[in-house]
């Protein structure tokens, strides 16, 4: 990315460029179903809720809440707190919503704390390290430049692959035993849509359409929800 040009002097342009801001990374989004008809999407605390009124109201209803992101089942466990749902989630940013979370810590290697710079070893052909001992920086700068450039060349893809896989866990939870499951998994694999779409012509509404919402992407473009969806007077 090129720097900003000004018409300041030097020092100006010093004081006045301004700064890069991080990405802020994608907040979390769950999905709760109960049976075929979704309940919810959006953030964890208000689908907590959701969730609580309805197995309050209906004991024996089949719920299983999704996490957007990935198309994983969210762990939930409705005996251990009185009165209300306990949440057992994996992932560590909990927000503070009271989620159950276990994990290990991971040492810091060397390198200066503020990077994160972790050492490990990499194992290389000599005419390897000679080329990398001739970069500006050394080997080290040199490698994490490549990594980077070969990060943002994959993106889309990393993107599509992202979405397929999320798309399939959903499908496996939620319509693993409908008809045509098999052939709308394999037209998503195969990044066709029409037999993706063929696959899942009898399902249940709300698992067609959300299914079509995670796999959006993988088929080169997003979608949201469609009209049918809307008419239907689930929460989007």
């Amino acid at each position: 990315m090129s720097e900003p040009t000004s018409d300041f002097g030097e020092g100006d342009v010093a004081q006045r460029r301004p700064k890069w801001r991080k990405a802020e990374p994608a907040k979390e989004v769950w999905t709760a179903f109960a049976d075929s008809r979704r309940l919810l999407t959006g953030e964890p605390l208000g689908v907590a809720s959701a969730v609580r009124e309805v197995l309050v109201a209906t004991p024996e209803a089949r719920v299983l809440v999704f996490d957007d992101r990935t198309g994983e089942t969210v762990d939930w466990d409705a005996g251990k707190e009185a009165g209300g749902l306990a949440v057992s989630s994996e992932d560590p940013g909990d927000g503070g919503r009271g989620a159950a979370v276990v994990g290990t810590a991971v040492p810091r290697g060397p390198g200066r704390p503020k990077l994160g710079v972790v050492a490990r070893e990499v194992t290389l052909l000599p005419r390897h390290w000679e080329w990398l001992a001739e970069q500006p920086g050394g080997a080290s700068v040199a490698l994490r430049k490549l990594v980077e450039q070969a990060r943002r060349s994959g993106r889309d893809e990393d993107e599509r692959r992202r979405a397929r896989e999320a798309a399939y866990r959903f499908m496996a939870a939620a319509a693993g035993d409908e008809p045509g499951f098999e052939e709308a998994i394999r037209g998503l694999f195969a990044g066709r849509r029409d037999a993706f779409e063929a696959g899942m012509a009898a399902w249940p509404r709300d698992v067609r359409e959300h299914a079509r919402h995670l796999a959006g992407v993988s088929f080169g473009a997003a979608t949201g929800p469609s009209m049918d969806s809307a008419a239907s007077g689930v929460t989007p």
